[in-house]
């Protein structure tokens, strides 16, 4: 039978690709494109990000997933428009005077290690060159020659105070004072050493006489003055003897020295590496004990042994950026952005005893330093969900210098008391993600517009034409090379386009999320290499989504076997008074899909308006209240103007516990209240989806595939297609429409129906079978009318509430 109403064509229900559309057989006789594909808005702000070199104009590349933000990055990226020189390479040295404070040095790329290479090779040939030099013939003889003349003359001062001592009858001794010895004098007795102690007893023997103690006594007391005299310039003479033996030595190894520190100068260049190498040389010189010959300085040695430390390890050069290798500026694309793997650290390693320890040649480069002079590449997110990263970063892209701390993993505190020398840092930082975090940093970060100045946006479409489409083809044979695939025959190609229409949302457009029409060609090469096939083809796609489905939609068929047991309770056909087949959309994160729900109107006289079930119990979305209010607007404009609205309405969505937002139901509210206020039955094979403004106009959804074909999944599952469901949909939605195959097949044999309506009074006609009623030329609706009748309860309600009223 005819349908009185009008419906969507056929043609219009899906975008096919036709072969018209692809002039060639499979992806073999395609190019490849070369470029980037569907984002020239985004391309151009990235390119003109990356050609100002300026502060803050960094980059945020805005876009959903899977749109090819990163591959587009990566691919301008390698642009030689913006390839740069070489980046400096970064040193760390020692700081002689503040240990804990290391010099930072800076030098072309490639010398870094050249430098270090050479201080390694210095301290190499002073190791060998100078214990040489202090055990050869001609320096021991001076070293001889200078202690001999010290020791004479501490020979000839000890030799005279003997003497004098001698003619007083004194001789010098040495006590033992516990563990050590000290010299002092003691009077001779019968020639032999007597202690002060002892002098008593020999006077009681009668030995000596007590004149003659006093007298020793005082003779003592004398000698004992003039030895510490002596013990004290014999002292100062040896402190001279060390301090000429060090001038000595330094005089004679200063040219071993000096001579290969030059020949440094003259390769490396620049006043801070000069300066180092001036303390390099005064530090060597102080510490000329660390190359004596073995045995001369054993307890150094033994020191250093205890913690296990290289004894010239203050000599060493700490390279922690080398850029010997690289061509042109650095790229780094950094997934894990911890504080320590970003900003560097300074590792710390227990010695022999177990004791934390740590110097410059632990300090370790982070990726900001790593990129210094080319680009970085961060992910919003990643940078956002660190501790502490984010304010890190900006600190680094406001001030252009970068301190290393060694961060305890634990408790994210500086766990090191050095503090090395900042480093200058000159990075563009290319940060990628959603829209939705760039408004929230822009909105609540004052700091975030000043130093990321451009935004690249992302576009999840691109018009279809007949280049875009081409483009896409050679998309695809790209994508075939990269990863190896089959080629895709004609119809397979065709299959995929389609696909991204669907994506698109829209038969005008096509997806540019390229993440997802890769994974399906990806698995449609899967399945033709299961069936031993040399091409990709169109079944092996269809295959592809299908699987890809199933994987997917189990709630999906749960939810239908509630359906069809009656579990959840639809009606699929007959008509209902104050009852219509609302429809929306379940999103389980990676897969979405259409369900009808009943929405029930009831009216009484009152005045409370229109009550929201959803809403008073805490289950609707501000949208979804925002479509309640609008439809109580419609109802004032429409039936209010010559009398009030004297009615309590409910509605609620039946069966429903998960909550509702979005005013797509706002139109099948509507048509429930009018239903129930006309008490005219409405179609329960028929489903209904639209936005309503205030005037009774239908307004554009979204999800309006899943909607439909939700709707045809519950009249299958609930019996045989009778060629009568259907649903209705905003004329607006029409060229959304991207439809699956089955449901386009069944609309073409006249088992299901798609009904386009601009204005509540299409769809409540369709809905009733009664016409909807215009005004007459005395302002009334027909009586026999859909808003004839409701015009006339209402009318009925307001008299009867004033009646009410005055009782």
């Amino acid at each position: 039978m005819k349908n009185k109403y009008e419906t969507v064509p056929v043609r219009q229900l899906r975008w096919q690709c036709s072969e018209s559309d692809l002039c060639f057989e499979s992806t073999e006789d395609l190019s490849i494109f070369p470029a980037i594909l569907g984002q020239d808005r985004a391309v151009r702000a990235i390119t003109f990000g990356l050609q100002m070199d300026y502060p803050g104009y960094n980059i945020y590349v805005a876009g959903a997933s899977g749109t090819g933000r990163t591959t587009t990055v990566k691919y301008l990226l390698k642009d030689p428009r913006f390839q740069k020189e070489e980046p400096d390479d970064i040193c760390y040295v020692n700081n002689f005077k503040s240990p804990d404070m290391p010099i930072a040095l800076v030098m072309p790329a490639g010398r870094g290690v050249a430098f270090r290479k050479e201080m390694e090779i210095l301290i190499d040939h002073l190791r060998t060159t100078i214990p040489q030099l202090m055990e050869s013939e001609q320096v021991r003889e001076q070293r001889e020659t200078l202690v001999e003349s010290f020791n004479q003359k501490q020979t000839q001062m000890i030799k005279e105070f003997e003497q004098r001592a001698g003619q007083e009858r004194f001789t010098i001794v040495q006590v033992q004072m516990g563990p050590y010895s000290k010299p002092d004098v003691l009077p001779l007795i019968n020639n032999q050493p007597t202690p002060l102690e002892s002098l008593n007893e020999l006077v009681q023997s009668g030995a000596i006489t007590a004149e003659q103690v006093t007298e020793i006594q005082q003779k003592y007391i004398e000698l004992n003055k003039e030895l510490a005299k002596v013990f004290k310039a014999s002292q100062k003479l040896q402190k001279e003897k060390r301090n000429r033996l060090a001038a000595l030595d330094r005089e004679i190894i200063r040219p071993v020295i000096e001579e290969p520190l030059n020949e440094i100068r003259l390769e490396f260049t620049g006043e801070k590496l000069h300066g180092y190498l001036d303390a390099v040389l005064n530090a060597l010189l102080d510490n000329l004990d660390l190359f004596k010959p073995k045995g001369e300085s054993e307890e150094e040695g033994a020191k250093k042994g205890a913690s296990g430390q290289d004894p010239f390890l203050a000599y060493r050069v700490n390279v922690i950026v080398d850029n010997s290798d690289k061509k042109g500026a650095p790229v780094i694309f950094e997934n894990s952005p911890t504080l320590a793997k970003l900003f560097g650290t300074i590792e710390r390693v227990p010695d022999v005893n177990g004791h934390w320890r740590t110097d410059f040649t632990k300090i370790r480069a982070g990726s900001l330093l790593l990129a210094n002079g080319g680009y970085l590449v961060l992910h919003a997110m990643d940078v956002l969900q660190e501790p502490g990263v984010w304010n890190a970063l900006k600190r680094v892209l406001k001030n252009r210098a970068t301190e290393i701390v060694g961060y305890d993993v634990a408790f994210l505190f500086a766990a090191s008391a050095m503090k090395p020398e900042p480093i200058g840092v000159n990075v563009k930082v290319i940060m990628i993600g959603d829209s939705y975090l760039y408004h929230l940093l822009y909105e609540a970060d004052d700091e975030f517009q000043k130093i990321f100045k451009i935004r690249a946006d992302f576009d999840s479409h691109m018009v279809r034409d007949p280049l875009n489409l081409h483009r896409y083809a050679e998309f695809i044979k790209r994508l075939i090379v990269d990863e190896k695939l089959l080629p895709f025959e004609r119809s397979a190609v065709a299959e995929v386009a389609e696909y991204g229409v669907r994506l698109a949302g829209r038969q005008n457009k096509i997806s540019t999320r390229f993440t997802y029409i890769a994974d399906l060609m990806r698995e449609a090469h899967h399945y033709a290499v299961q069936e031993k096939a040399t091409r990709v083809q169109a079944a092996h796609v269809d295959r592809a989504l299908s699987e890809g489905r199933h994987r997917l939609n189990l709630v999906e068929e749960k939810i239908r076997e509630m359906i069809g047991e009656g579990v959840l309770m639809i009606d699929t056909t007959g008509s209902r008074v104050g009852q219509v087949n609302g429809l929306s959309v379940m999103n389980t994160g990676d897969y979405a899909f259409g369900m009808p729900t009943r929405i029930t109107a009831q009216v009484a006289m009152g005045r409370s308006g229109i009550i929201n079930i959803e809403r008073e119990a805490a289950m609707s979305g501000p949208t979804h209240d925002k479509g309640v209010l609008i439809l109580a607007g419609y109802l004032r404009g429409k039936f209010s103007q010559d009398k009030p609205l004297a009615i309590s309405a409910s509605l609620c969505f039946e069966q429903s516990y998960v909550g509702v937002d979005g005013d797509s139901a706002s139109s099948t509210e509507i048509y429930a209240l009018l239903s129930r206020l006309a008490d005219l039955p409405i179609r329960q094979d028929l489903a209904v989806t639209g936005s309503v403004n205030q005037n009774g106009e239908i307004q554009p959804i979204g999800g309006v595939n899943e909607k439909i074909e939700g709707f045809f999944y519950t009249c299958k599952v609930k019996g045989k297609l009778t060629g009568t469901q259907g649903v209705l949909i905003p004329r607006r939605n029409v060229a959304d429409l991207m439809l699956h195959t089955e449901v386009v097949e069944a609309v073409q044999k006249g088992l299901f129906n798609v009904y386009p309506v601009d204005t509540i009074d299409q769809g409540i006609e369709i809905l009733t079978g009664r016409p909807a009623g215009k005004v007459n030329r005395t302002g009334k609706y027909p009586a026999a009318s859909v808003f004839g009748r409701v015009d006339n309860r209402l009318r009925k309600m307001a008299r009867g509430l004033r009646a009410f009223s005055t009782l």
